[in-house]
């Protein structure tokens, strides 16, 4: 028989009387009058008490005899088990997941439901599931890369073999999971909403989906517990999160000081001094890290930059395949390459405790940004840093990204009115009819879908109005004055960047933590730089060298009109010289353009150094000819440049594409349909001015931007339909989209 602390009882052993503990020792103890009898019970004949076995389940788990809780750890998960509503906001490396692993197997000992977390990241859920079944819970995550695994998850749900299901907050909308899913779930012992910044519209990081949290909450049972958990949530946001959680809420907050961390700001403004500084300084530091930039097309640079330094380094990026993305975590927590250079996708939940430093090549939007980024270092050493370098373009891309924060009031009016006239179209019907990027278009719709009241429903995949959709307004001016929270938060990122004061107290006053205080250990707090601000002049002149020698492919389109183009008829892959107003020619493109109607003899150069580093294993079919696409608007200003680079190449130069019509420029179509639309007529072939023999020869086919790739691709089409053998596109420079 197993007694608790506490219990009164009359046992042969140890006679009658009531369990106490005294110092550190269990007793039985019998009081009568003035006197008491005494005796000495062994712990093993004791019922643990939760915190106990808690403890136990924490040193398990960290494979630490020795271990205890932080403040406030075991304090919540107590809340927990008694069915409470929880919100944690502590800082990066404080062990919030600990709290919902230890939760749910004391939840589960008690014969409890599963715990059902909602997680943001496929990096962070992946995290989480090596964790917890270090603590011997069977986690499993359904999520858009293991839809194989989806019914063997669901049978193993239904025979209670499943201790904790991580899904995220999009899974929520999944046909499948709300049929099949949500009716098994809805016995959960615990519902944690990991990173619950996303649920408030006020959050840094507000995602659309989350907002399904709060009508999933409002269908639970009032007595399942529930653990919100975020490191970055100032007052607003906060009190957000208790408007939708529930006004009963809990609210823990911890201090948000990283005292491991060595904080930094330097201003560089041009990239190949930010590369040159990369190159010097990363190879200083003991331990890896990641380097933080603001773009996909970013991190694929810098990365190739440090490999060419003979520094091992990876881009990650969200439109890297999941394995490849997997395997490259794995690397860098096993120290197997010294840096990753990363988007936000390596971001919220990704854990290594030893990470030696985190450095961003452009400055974050906000402060909240910077902290849940810079937080990754420092989590289980005593020294790591965070290094902040600023550059020219940070204002702009932060710009961009706010720009496309939220749908325009103009997206919401074309998606309902487009629904009004053709009630029940897919992604790509809408697409035919409006001018809106499809990634726009994608974010109006799932906006739509999460409103009170939804003025649209989805069957399938196809939209349609709802009952709704008559009395539906737009909340405008909810939407104006969330994007001037985030203008606000970009210029104290501003002030950041210039504040001659204690860096890590900055971060913790913006976080609306009471308990800042000067960190003796940030580069405003010593007398001397952590590190030279100083770019050596040789390799920012090799850096500037690699921009101008950072050629980029052009994929051919394979599909056109709604059909597959024959291989025979599509263009081969080209190269652009650069990316549009880009450091290296960028800028030299962009004058040669707009500034003086002309292209500089220098591209010309560069374009015939490119073609050389192009063709030069002889593999492909080399170009007998030039031609070029026309323009009716500077009709000199492309056939000029090709028919300088034609004579570089000793190649004849034929103008054999004629411009029949008038057309918007590419970069004012919004998606791929109506950029194909706009050129489908525009162009025919005269080939009344080139031999049969030569036509029927490869060819170089010039521009000076290329947007969409649908004028490459429908004149190469049209090329090869008249006999020609081969077509490489060739652009000076390449406009992109600005992605995470």
């Amino acid at each position: 028989m197993k007694f608790k602390i506490g219990d009164t009882i009359d046992n042969k052993q140890f006679g009658e009387g009531t369990i106490l503990k005294i110092d550190g020792q269990f007793y039985v103890i019998k009081f009568l009058d003035s006197k008491y009898g005494i005796k000495k019970i062994h712990e093993s004949c004791l019922v643990a008490t939760s915190k106990q076995r808690a403890l136990e389940y924490l040193r398990k788990a960290l494979n630490d005899p020795s271990a205890e809780f932080r403040d406030g750890q075991f304090e919540c998960i107590e809340k927990i088990l008694q069915h409470k509503r929880i919100l944690s906001v502590q800082r990066t490396g404080y062990g919030k997941s600990m709290i919902y692993f230890i939760a749910t197997r004391l939840l589960r000992d008690q014969n409890k439901g599963p715990t059902l977390l909602i997680s943001p990241l496929l990096s962070l859920m992946r995290n989480q599931i090596t964790a917890a079944h270090n603590i011997g819970i069977n986690a499993k995550s359904v999520n858009s890369t293991n839809t194989e695994d989806t019914y063997p998850i669901l049978e193993d749900l239904k025979q209670n073999k499943i201790d904790l299901l991580i899904v995220s907050p999009e899974r929520l909308n999944n046909d499948t999971f709300k049929q099949k899913f949500i009716p098994i779930l809805s016995n959960i012992g615990l519902l944690v909403v990991d990173e619950a910044h996303c649920i408030s519209d006020w959050g840094h990081d507000f995602r659309p989906d989350y907002k399904r949290i709060t009508q999933l909450l409002n269908n639970m049972p009032s007595n399942i517990p529930v653990l919100a958990t975020t490191a970055t949530a100032n007052k607003r946001v906060v009190e957000d999160i208790k408007k939708q959680i529930g006004s009963d809420l809990f609210i823990q907050r911890g201090s948000l000081v990283r005292s491991s961390l060595r904080l930094q700001n330097i201003n560089l403004p041009q990239k190949a001094h930010r590369m040159a500084w990369l190159a010097q300084n990363i190879p200083l530091i003991k331990g890896s890290g990641i380097v933080y930039t603001l773009t996909q097309r970013d991190a694929e640079y810098v990365a190739k930059w440090l490999r060419f330094k003979g520094i091992e380094a990876k881009e990650y990026h969200a439109d890297i395949d999941t394995k490849i993305k997997e395997q490259l975590e794995t690397d860098l927590i096993n120290n197997k390459i010294k840096v990753l250079v990363a988007t936000v996708a390596l971001g919220m939940g990704f854990d290594k405790s030893d990470l030696a430093f985190v450095i961003h090549f452009q400055r974050p939007a906000s402060v909240v940004h910077y902290y849940q980024q810079v937080g990754r270092a420092g989590r289980g050493i005593s020294e790591a840093y965070g290094i902040l370098l600023h550059g020219k373009e940070d204002d702009e891309i932060a710009e961009y990204f706010l720009k496309k924060s939220f749908p325009p009031s103009f997206c919401i009016d074309q998606v309902l009115q487009i629904l009004r006239h053709h009630n029940g179209l897919s992604i790509t019907d809408m697409q035919q009819r409006i001018n809106i990027t499809k990634l726009m278009l994608e974010k109006t719709l799932k906006y739509l879908l999460v409103e009170d009241r939804s003025p649209i429903l989805k069957y399938g995949y196809k939209y349609y109005l709802s009952v709704h959709a008559n009395n539906y307004q737009y909340d405008v001016d909810s939407v104006n004055k969330i994007i001037e929270i985030r203008k606000k938060e970009q210029k104290q990122m501003q002030e950041y960047m210039n504040y001659k004061g204690c860096l890590m107290a900055f971060l913790q006053k913006a976080l609306d933590d009471d308990s800042s205080q000067d960190c003796g250990k940030c580069s405003n707090c010593s007398e001397t730089p952590l590190f030279s601000e100083v770019c050596n002049f040789d390799i920012c002149n090799e850096a500037t060298a690699f921009m101008k020698r950072n050629y980029h492919t052009i994929p051919p389109r394979k599909r056109m009109d709604g059909h597959i183009i024959p291989e025979n008829e599509q263009a081969f892959d080209g190269r652009a010289l650069c990316l549009w107003n880009d450091a290296g020619w960028g800028e030299l493109v962009a004058n040669g353009k707009y500034k003086f109607n002309n292209f500089d003899d220098e591209l010309v150069d560069a374009c015939v150094k490119m073609i050389g580093d192009w063709f030069n294993d002889a593999s492909k079919p080399y170009p007998k000819w030039v031609t070029c696409i026309p323009s009716l608007s500077r009709p000199m200003l492309v056939p000029n440049f090709a028919e300088r680079l034609a004579k570089k190449l000793n190649l004849p130069f034929i103008p054999c594409i004629k411009k029949i019509k008038q057309n918007k420029q590419q970069k004012q179509m919004e998606n791929s349909c109506q950029q194909f639309l706009n050129v489908k007529d525009v162009f025919s072939i005269d080939t009344q001015n080139i031999s049969q023999e030569l036509l029927t020869q490869p060819c170089f086919l010039v521009d000076d931007v290329v947007d969409s790739r649908w004028t490459f691709t429908v004149v190469a089409n049209m090329l090869m339909k008249v006999g020609c053998t081969g077509v490489y596109p060739l652009a000076l420079a390449k406009n992109t989209t600005e992605t995470e």
